[in-house]
């Protein structure tokens, strides 16, 4: 015999309930599937069966479902005009008490006949146990049908235009309205569909379930971008940012990004001063992004004059997670753009665009050396650029008043 039984300790049965009940409470407090996993001690897949419920077919040859854990513990919010769990509690315990019948419903401000059809639908054994009464009241609460349950020519058609001719979900919507002209019930909207498709309970077919493009038969919860990859702190947003940085009418202005190879896994630091379009390449070849970006950063820096020091705009990306120690090396003060506006940085995105042409997307970036981003750059700080009436933004860098030599501001290692 397995040892598992031991291990967890006591009757399996009884081990497996409380490992239940436990994987629900994780997961109602917002813990993800692989680690509530992990703490209750069980397989993943086993965990993914329970938050999800699964549909089998018996030796019947007929589908049983098993619903999803979290249904076992989770309170479904009722209307008042329903008994409550504590309404079920004073009754007990005025019935113990000897009251009768319309005594009660008189202290619960409820009709005589709502407390004696409660008392004979839900005591057990002549004994009224209010815990028990709330379970067997909520079991009984019926599933609102679905129009794809109750119509079996609507819930054909919307299966055979979803397996058989490929319809998306909205195309599907779109065709029920073509195929049923003023039949208003044969309408259905997108996320009725899609709320058919995710529920194992209604009748679509299997074929239906598994159409949709993306093979995805359950609904994924969707993370922003601050919860996906969390948010950096001490930010000062780009509504801060002096006016003379915005206007371009004073050079020393930067904005940086990081273009991505393949799989996110290797990166190039991307820099550019706002007046003079002037670029400068970082190279980030490791993993620690965050770090190897700060060095990158206060070398490329070092080699400017203090005129030419003066802000850095950048994305909420992870890779600025040092932002304060790149601020206190260089001088730089340093903006964050909002969620999802890259517009905020146009001369930068105009930059990872002809990038680009020298390093392609999809492509391992990490194979570039430091040699070959100063030539790129150089190459890019050479060319007359319409938008700077064909002047170069290596000319118009070296107008700028200093006592310092023309930096080489591309050799970065």
């Amino acid at each position: 015999m397995h040892d598992s039984t031991q291990r967890d300790g006591g009757h399996p049965g009884v081990a497996l309930t409380e490992k239940r009940e436990q994987f629900a409470r994780l997961i109602r407090q917002g813990v993800g599937n692989s680690e509530a996993c992990r703490r209750v001690g069980i397989n993943r897949r086993t965990g993914t069966r329970w938050r999800f419920g699964r549909t089998i077919t018996n030796t019947a040859g007929e589908p049983v479902h098993y619903p999803p854990v979290t249904s076992d513990v989770r309170t479904r919010p009722r209307s008042p005009r329903y008994l409550s769990l504590d309404e079920r509690i004073m009754i007990a315990d005025l019935r113990r008490a000897g009251c009768g019948v319309r005594a009660i419903a008189s202290e619960l401000n409820r009709s005589p006949s709502t407390i004696s059809r409660e008392l004979r639908n839900n005591a057990t054994d002549n004994e009224y146990r209010p815990h028990a009464a709330q379970r067997l009241a909520v079991h009984r609460i019926g599933r609102p049908r679905a129009r794809l349950d109750t119509d079996a020519v609507l819930g054909a058609h919307v299966a055979q235009l979803l397996s058989d001719l490929k319809f998306s979900p909205e195309q599907v919507a779109h065709q029920l309205r073509v195929d049923f002209p003023g039949q208003r019930n044969r309408h259905l909207c997108p996320e009725s569909i899609y709320q058919a498709i995710y529920d194992q309970r209604c009748g679509l077919t299997r074929p239906a379930k598994r159409s949709l493009r993306t093979g995805r038969y359950r609904r994924r919860r969707r993370l922003s971008g601050l919860e996906r990859r969390g948010r950096l702190t001490n930010m000062t947003m780009i509504d801060q940012r002096p006016d003379e940085a915005a206007d371009r009418s004073v050079p020393g202005h930067w904005e940086g990004d990081c273009i991505m190879g393949a799989g996110n896994k290797t990166a190039i630091g991307t820099l550019v001063e706002r007046r003079s379009r002037y670029c400068m390449l970082i190279h980030l070849p490791g993993r620690n992004r965050a770090q190897e970006l700060r060095d990158g950063i206060a070398a490329a820096m070092a080699a400017l004059p203090p005129q030419l020091r003066k802000t850095l705009t950048w994305d909420q990306g992870k890779e600025m997670a040092l932002h304060q120690q790149i601020s206190a090396e260089t001088g730089l003060d340093v903006f964050f753009c909002d969620a999802h506006s890259p517009w905020q940085r146009g001369s930068n995105e105009n930059l990872n665009g002809l990038l680009r042409q020298y390093f392609p997307k999809s492509s391992d970036l990490g194979i570039y050396t430091p040699e070959r981003l100063v030539e790129v750059a150089s190459q890019l700080n050479s060319r007359p650029r319409k938008t700077l009436e064909w002047a170069t933004p290596a000319s118009l860098l070296t107008e700028i008043p200093s006592n310092h030599d023309r930096p080489n501001c591309c050799d970065v290692r």
